[in-house]
């Protein structure tokens, strides 16, 4: 079980339905949702290393910051993260191109569609 898990998503429906499912699933202890990119990337540039997330799901097409500019800042302190936090896109994008996209970055692990479903979980369970 994954102890701390951030949900990125500007629709708080499907971030309810992603922190409902992943604890219902047993996946996560604690799941946190950010509706605001910007606040997520705060909490985890800024905060302790003991309170970041072992996994984020982050959303790509947010308002403001999106989620290719919530990536590029965390790979800008890459190091950092590599081997305590693991990325995973959750969209609902059917972009080949997106998806290409994301496996460029060493922190994504995966690209998820929403919403979360029987196979994703399975996936995740063996991939956290």
């Amino acid at each position: 079980m994954i102890d701390r898990v951030y949900v990125v998503d500007d629709d708080d429906i499907s971030a309810f339905v992603t922190s409902m499912l992943l604890e219902s699933e047993c996946l996560a202890r604690e799941v946190e949702c950010f509706l605001c990119a910007e606040e997520a990337l705060h909490k985890l540039l800024h905060g302790p290393e003991e309170n970041w997330p072992q996994v984020i799901f982050l959303d790509l097409n947010m308002p403001v910051l999106n989620g290719w500019n919530f990536l590029d800042a965390m790979t800008a302190q890459q190091q950092r993260f590599l081997q305590r936090v693991k990325v995973f896109i959750l969209t609902s994008s059917v972009d080949p191109q997106e998806k290409e996209m994301a496996g460029q970055y060493m922190l994504v692990k995966g690209f998820l569609r929403k919403p979360l479903d029987e196979v994703a979980i399975t996936y995740l369970k063996h991939a956290v």
